[in-house]
C-alpha cells in the first residue's frame, strides 16, 4: 500500500511538471498565436501629430492608402500635414495566409494656430570667432542663459534674424511647436546668408560656410529635446573618406592683455591670438583681424576652455587670387545649413537623409529638434574663420 502510494505521487507530480511545462511554453508564445482582432473603424488625430497604431501580432505586414504601400513595418507611424480623410489598409501575412483589415485616418485642424518657423531655442554654445559676442550681442554682466534668451529673440518666428555659430563645432538648438512631417522630398529649409560670388571662377561658388545638421523626434511627447536621439542629416560629403567623424577641438581662452603678434598682412593684428588644439595631434592659433577688436572667445564662458565634437567637412573656401585678396567658398551639394543662398534648393532638407551614430539611414516620422553646428576648421585669409550663420528655418509643408 505505502509503495503503491508512492509511484501514484510520483506520478502525479511528473505529470503536473508536464502540464506546467506546456503552459510555459504556450505562455512565451502567446504573442504569436494572439489573434489580431482587426483594426478601429477609424482613427482621429490632428495635423502634424503622429498616430502610432501597433496590432501587437507576429507577421509580415503591409500598410496602404489608396494602394500605395506607406509602410511595412509592425507598427505604423502615421502623420499629415493636411486635414483629410485617408482610406487605410493593412495586410498580415502569417503561417501562409494573409488577412486584409480596413480602416480609415481622420485628420482634423489642430485647437490652436501652429507656427511653420521656429517656435523655441534650447542650447546656444558658439565657438570662438570674430563676430562672437557681437551677433548676438554680449553686454557685460550676461550669462549663458542671458545669451539663450537673445539667441531665441533672434530665431524664433518669422521675423528671424541671424546669429553666427563661431568657427568648428559651435552649435544652436531649436525646435518647433508641431512635428515637421518626413514626406516625400524635402521637408524643411534652414536660413542663412550664402550667397554665390559674382567673379567665382567655379560654378556654386562665393560665401558657403556650411552647417551640420542634427535632427531629433520627440518621441517621449515632453517637448525638450533631452532622451530623445539625435540623428546626423547625411549630407553629400558624409560617406566620403575627405570627411573626419568625432573630431573634436579645445579652444583656450585668450589673453586679451598680452602684446600682439602682428602677422605681415594689414589686417592681422595678432597672428597668436587664440590657441587651439584637436584630437588628431593638429594645434594652432586663430588670428585677430583688425575689423573686429572685441573678444573672440565668447564672454560668458567662464572657464579657460572649452571642447566641441562633430562631424568636420573637409576645407571649402580657397584663394581664388593666389594673392589673399580673393578668398571664395564652394557650395557642397547637399544637406547642409548656410551652404547655398536661401532661395536654392540646397538650403532644403529631406528628413530621410537622418542616419544613426553608425551611418545607417533611419526611418522617422518626423522631427521636432533640430541642432546646427559649425562643419570646418578653416580660416579664409583676410574673411577670418568660416563660421556657419543661422538665420532661422521654418517647415516646408506647412500651409
Amino acid at each position: 500500500m505505502k509503495r503503491n502510494t508512492t509511484k501514484f505521487l510520483k506520478i502525479t507530480f511528473a505529470s503536473l511538471a508536464f502540464a506546467s511545462a506546456v503552459v510555459a511554453c504556450k505562455s512565451d508564445n502567446d504573442e504569436d498565436d494572439s489573434e489580431f482582432m482587426g483594426l478601429k473603424e477609424s482613427y482621429t488625430i490632428d495635423r502634424f501629430k503622429v498616430l502610432n497604431i501597433d496590432p501587437k501580432v507576429g507577421g509580415n505586414f503591409t500598410w496602404s492608402i489608396n494602394d500605395s504601400i506607406i509602410s511595412q513595418d509592425s507598427q505604423l507611424e502615421f502623420i499629415s500635414p493636411v486635414v483629410k480623410t485617408y482610406p487605410l489598409t493593412l495586410k498580415i501575412e502569417s503561417n501562409g495566409s494573409t488577412k486584409t483589415y480596413n480602416s480609415k485616418i481622420i485628420v482634423n485642424h489642430e485647437a490652436g494656430n501652429f507656427s511653420k518657423y521656429i517656435s523655441n531655442v534650447f542650447d546656444f554654445r558658439p565657438a570662438v570667432g570674430q563676430f562672437m559676442n557681437e551677433i548676438p550681442e554680449y553686454i557685460n554682466g550676461d550669462t549663458s542663459d542671458k545669451m539663450l534668451q537673445k539667441a531665441k529673440a533672434s530665431l524664433v518666428g518669422e521675423n528671424s534674424s541671424m546669429i553666427s555659430l563661431g568657427g568648428f563645432g559651435g552649435y544652436v538648438t531649436f525646435g518647433f511647436d508641431h512635428t515637421i512631417p518626413n514626406m516625400e522630398g524635402r521637408d524643411f529649409k534652414i536660413l542663412g546668408n550664402a550667397f554665390w560670388g559674382n567673379d567665382a571662377n567655379q560654378p556654386r561658388s562665393g560665401s558657403c560656410e556650411p552647417g551640420i545638421i542634427m535632427v531629433a523626434y520627440d518621441r517621449n511627447k515632453n517637448g525638450k529635446p533631452d532622451e530623445d536621439e539625435w540623428y546626423e542629416i547625411a549630407g553629400s560629403e558624409y560617406f566620403k573618406n575627405t570627411t573626419v567623424k568625432n573630431y573634436t577641438i579645445t579652444y583656450y581662452k585668450p589673453n586679451e592683455n598680452k602684446t600682439p603678434v602682428p602677422g605681415s598682412e594689414f589686417w592681422q593684428t595678432d597672428v597668436e591670438y587664440l590657441k587651439w588644439e584637436d584630437n588628431l595631434g593638429n594645434s594652432g592659433y586663430k588670428t585677430k583681424n583688425t575689423f573686429h577688436a572685441q573678444s573672440y572667445y565668447p564672454q560668458w564662458l567662464s572657464g579657460t576652455s572649452y571642447a566641441l565634437t562633430g562631424t568636420k567637412l573637409l576645407n571649402n573656401f580657397y584663394d581664388q587670387s593666389g594673392t589673399g585678396a580673393y578668398w571664395v567658398g564652394k557650395s557642397y551639394d547637399f544637406g547642409y545649413a548656410d551652404n547655398a543662398p536661401n532661395n536654392d534648393e540646397a538650403s532644403n532638407i529631406d528628413i530621410s537623409w537622418a542616419v544613426d551614430r553608425n551611418g545607417k539611414y533611419v526611418k522617422l516620422p518626423g522631427i521636432d529638434f533640430v541642432k546646427v553646428y559649425t562643419g570646418t576648421n578653416q580660416e579664409a585669409g583676410w574673411l577670418g574663420e568660416v563660421s556657419t550663420e543661422v538665420a532661422g528655418a521654418y517647415d516646408l509643408h506647412f500651409n
